[in-house]
């Protein structure tokens, strides 16, 4: 007789999956696949095929897995606001809201992560999506891109392989919301495709200092279409007015326990005070006749054009000015579909994105219940909608009349548009080839840009690369995964694989010179282009005060930053007020044991009475001011709270608690002049805040 441990280990063993290793790779059905790396098409650069039915299969399984939240992107903030466009785009595409300069088209924007739960937190290292919904007159376009102008992958059935390795490891489901763990390194290690990407991820560009700075790209090469129907290729871009930023990781790490909302907040809080974020859209434009020029695949969507070949075109800007009313009826319900086009717009054969236009709406059909999500407010277009479609869960609109083509009964309503120039017409582009599983030889140059990349860096930035693999290395248990990623980047750059394999404790690869010559300075967060127009407009400001401080020095520097359009906010040991060096009580805004130093753009520590710095002797304030330091921020000090920055011995930095006037040094900013804050020293100090971070910085101690 068995016992119960028995019977339960053979309900287990019942429903167990067959020994991977146990025969091929087959379908669901059990017929044996022979490739699983490329999707059926006609020819290497052709079109996918739908009768690839292994393609949609394991589409169709990947896209539900989740009940209901997003597989993937589930962790998200949205808004609304409006496009206009700069000028006419007619030369280019038919698409009406590029046409009027006049004409404002409505918009909602989603954020979000890519690889964690809802519940994850806001500044893991990760991709972040950028999906715009443009409500147009002609229908509802979606230009649904990430912070990366790249992905890891070339072909949309490696998708649920990219995101199953990215994922938590199966057997604990650790860790969330972060790629430092074997699985996403075996793959990459695996496929030299996703290099480029991942050199992106390793950068700064991975953990945005908030959604306001951060850039988005289309990630496709797309079509533009004329009246005349010529095409034009076309890639798209997003720039922040307020300037590309970023975190540095320490301050990332921290920030998942002391704030873990810290994006989402940041841009809901902006558009309720007013501070409306802005972007500026613009497309590089390849004529069709160029498509072959370039020493990569227009389709390859792990390849970028440099800015320097293909200058990006400025058309037109966004701004958004309105939080939703509630998460989940809008953010969580927004629906995005790249293949939601409009006339004027159209696609390429860029194997990603046709695998996106399939997978899309069949994630949606999921997640939301059926096909009449559309129905949603927020995913309502505000153009006309005239279908013969019907039913289905959560039918919402009360038809009447018939519901089929062609009928006599209604009036033969609703008609097709015939000849309507107005009418969508998908770009007239011959498809001839075999039908094969077999990628283009154009796709196969994996460590060029990738090199690109990592050449176009700042100093600093390649650190803080270098970094970030030893980081997530040394998260890998697998030695040998280790070993075989170092040997991947060797391919990109000698002196990078080496700086990464003495951090993980790995044999250097031979050659430790540079792989390949090409940079492309654009990509730099030290880019001219990249840090904004200076304004200090929303940076967030923290100074320190205690007991016998000097209120009026902080009050009038306080008035000078907000008037600049800076948010400061006094902090204290304790929340309720300090009393100043006049006796006067002096508000205090936030308690230090409450915050911390990553939370905050910069800090100013203000004096009290010559002969004492009211806050120096606190560890707690000497940590603030210090991590403040360390991660690049501008530091401010007057008076006699010059002795805190003094007091962090920054070796060959212009610090002295002497009597001088205003003197700013690699964004440090003392005054030991007494009274009030000097107009030089205010100026000085906005200056620094609008240069965001200072990297020429001697260390520290501590």
């Amino acid at each position: 007789m068995s016992s119960p441990d028995d019977d339960k280990q053979e309900q287990r063993e019942a429903f167990r999956a067959p020994d991977p290793a146990g025969g091929p790779l087959t379908t669901d059905q059990g017929v044996i696949v022979d490739h699983t790396d490329d999707s059926l098409s006609a020819g290497e650069r052709g079109p996918t095929l739908m009768e690839d039915f292994h393609f949609r299969e394991k589409l169709t399984r990947f896209d539900h897995e989740r009940i209901p939240e997003r597989v993937v992107h589930a962790r998200g903030a949205g808004a609304y606001g409006y496009f206009e466009p700069y000028a006419s785009c007619a030369e280019f595409t038919r698409a009406a809201f590029l046409q009027d300069p006049s004409v404002r088209t409505p918009v909602f924007v989603r954020f979000s992560t890519v690889q964690g739960p809802k519940g994850s937190a806001d500044t893991v290292r990760d991709v972040r999506g950028f999906a715009t919904k443009f409500y147009t007159s002609e229908g509802n376009y979606d230009l649904v891109g990430n912070n990366f102008p790249v992905f890891f992958i070339q072909d949309g059935i490696k998708f649920p392989d990219f995101v199953h390795a990215v994922k938590p490891e199966p057997h604990n489901d650790i860790p969330t919301g972060a790629s430092a763990h074997d699985s996403l390194w075996d793959f990459v290690s695996l496929q030299p495709e996703t290099l480029h990407a991942i050199m992106w991820l390793m950068s700064d560009r991975a953990i945005p200092r908030s959604y306001r700075m951060m850039q988005g790209f289309g990630v496709h090469t797309f079509r533009f279409v004329n009246a005349e129907g010529k095409g034009t290729f076309v890639k798209f871009h997003w720039k922040p007015k307020l300037g590309v930023h970023s975190l540095v990781w320490d301050e990332a790490q921290e920030c998942q326990g002391r704030d873990p909302d810290f994006n989402r907040r940041d841009l809901w809080d902006a558009i309720e005070a007013g501070e409306y974020p802005e972007w500026e859209l613009g497309v590089q434009l390849v004529p069709e006749e160029d498509e072959l020029s370039f020493d990569f695949d227009l389709l390859d969507a792990t390849k970028i054009i440099p800015e320097e070949q293909v200058p990006v075109r400025p058309i037109g800007r966004m701004v958004l000015n309105r939080n939703p009313e509630n998460f989940f009826a809008e953010t969580e319900q927004v629906a995005f579909h790249t293949a939601n086009v409009v006339p004027g717009i159209d696609f390429t054969n860029d194997p990603l994105l046709q695998a996106r236009n399939f997978s899309y709406l069949d994630t949606q059909l999921i997640r939301l219940g059926g096909p009449n999500f559309a129905q949603l407010p927020v995913n309502r277009p505000v153009a006309p909608v005239r279908t013969n479609q019907r039913d289905g869960y959560h039918q919402s609109t009360v038809h009447r009349g018939t519901n089929y083509f062609p009928n006599s009964l209604g009036g033969g309503c609703p008609a097709h548009a015939g000849g309507d120039p107005e009418a969508y017409r998908h770009y007239a582009e011959r498809v001839d080839g075999h039908k094969i599983r077999r990628r283009s030889e154009s796709f196969k140059d994996h460590h060029s840009q990738a090199a690109l990349f990592w050449n176009s860096m700042a100093d600093w930035e390649k650190q803080h690369i270098v970094e970030a693999f030893r980081f997530e290395l040394g998260k890998v248990d697998a030695r040998t995964v280790r070993a075989r990623t170092v040997e991947e980047l060797a391919k990109v750059d000698g002196g990078l694989a080496a700086a990464v394999a003495r951090g993980v404790g790995v044999p250097e690869p031979s050659g430790h010179g540079a792989v390949h010559k090409l940079a492309s300075p654009a990509l730099s967060l030290d880019a001219e282009s990249l840090r904004g127009d200076g304004s200090i407009r929303t940076r967030q400001i923290a100074v320190l005060v205690s007991d016998g401080v000097d209120a009026e020095q902080v009050t009038a520097v306080r008035e000078a930053l907000a008037a600049e359009g800076a948010i400061v906010e006094a902090l204290a040991d304790t929340d309720g007020t300090v009393t100043g060096a006049d006796g006067e009580k002096y508000a205090v805004d936030r308690a230090l044991p409450t915050v911390a130093s990553v939370l905050y753009d910069a800090v100013l520590i203000p004096g009290g009475p010559v002969d004492t710095a009211p806050v120096a002797a606190d560890p707690d304030v000497m940590r603030f001011v210090r991590d403040a330091y360390r991660h690049g921020k501008p530091v401010g000090a007057l008076g006699s709270g010059v002795r805190v920055v003094a007091a962090l011995e920054p070796e060959g930095l212009a610090v002295s608690t002497e009597f001088h006037r205003a003197v700013s040094d690699r964004g440090v900013v003392t005054d030991t002049s007494p009274g009030a804050a000097s107009a030089e020293f205010i100026q000085a100090f906005v200056d620094a805040v609008g240069q965001h971070r200072h990297w020429n910085r001697p260390p520290v101690r501590g």
